[in-house]
């Protein structure tokens, strides 16, 4: 899914919430939407720009008709409550969140009544707690979520079928993340049945790519399994390179990933909370 069908959706949820409130305001009155994000500018460019091409098609012009107040974390996981507490004073119509659930959270807290909309978080919003059921989110929080940490059973065992004579899969992830708990719970279990040995790679910051890519040029396995989060994410491109220039078989969560290289990837589509499904990606 591209960048800019992800914030459509995003944005369908953001217009349902911001109708209501539009009717009983003054006609010139400009609505403003919150941005809070966990990444910065440039890591977050594709999705906000693809939010502001889909406002656009339905009219909401940034800086005419539509106003968006941007807040970026850098990473930083200290800064969610300030950041969100910050909108709130701006009094915002709404609340776009692209995080996980602790910056969804962060805004929940920050606010009982600015509705929050979440893009893309990848835990279950009703095991975290951020939302009463799939069916009725109920409170504020409403949104998409993917939802794809729990396949990395499936994900392993397409990548050993797209790829006969894998024996050893190096993984890469970010421990702070709902995906690290793919590579410890599921992983692990679907990768003994299948006779794979897996060695992970902690990833924490943007320096921590580079040590593990050396490692795994002494090491040669024979498939890489990249899990997904903000920092995965953000060096996407420097992890498909890699993977590329080593002749290193690859899979991944998100369909970005194979059209910038990468071998495949396996992944739920996002959607609201009505329900999700699975697509494979694979390079041809």
């Amino acid at each position: 899914m591209n960048k800019r069908k992800f914030g459509s959706f995003a944005l369908c949820a953001m217009l349902f919430a911001l109708r209501l409130p539009a009717e009983a305001q003054q006609p010139k009155k400009v609505p403003r939407i919150g941005y809070l994000s966990s990444g910065d500018p440039t890591s977050e460019s594709p999705r906000s720009e693809g939010i502001r091409l889909a406002l656009r098609e339905r009219g909401y012009i940034e800086g005419q008709n539509i106003a968006i107040e941007y807040r970026y974390a850098e990473r930083k996981q200290d800064r969610s409550s300030d950041l969100a507490a910050e909108l709130v004073r701006l009094n915002v119509d709404i609340i776009v969140v692209g995080g996980g659930g602790t910056w969804i959270r962060a805004a929940k807290n920050a606010t009982k009544t600015i509705p929050i909309v979440m893009i893309g978080i990848g835990a279950d919003p009703v095991e975290t707690g951020l939302v009463e059921s799939l069916a009725r989110p109920g409170g504020n929080v409403t949104g998409i979520t993917n939802l794809s940490s729990d396949l990395g059973a499936k994900r392993v065992e397409l990548f050993k079928e797209a790829v006969p004579k894998l024996a050893r899969v190096a993984v890469l992830y970010d421990p702070v993340t709902v995906q690290s708990v793919d590579m410890k719970e599921n992983l692990p279990v679907a990768a003994r049945a299948l006779r794979l040995t897996v060695r992970s790679w902690e990833i924490r910051n943007a320096e921590g790519f580079e040590k593990a890519f050396i490692a795994l040029t002494k090491e040669r396995p024979d498939g890489l399994y990249v899990t997904s989060g903000g920092l995965m994410n953000a060096n996407q491109k420097r992890i498909v390179d890699f993977a590329l220039m080593s002749r290193l078989p690859s899979i991944y969560y998100y369909r970005e990933a194979v059209d910038a290289g990468g071998l495949m990837s396996y992944g739920r589509t996002s959607r609201t909370v009505i329900g999700v499904w699975p697509i494979t990606w694979i390079r041809y």
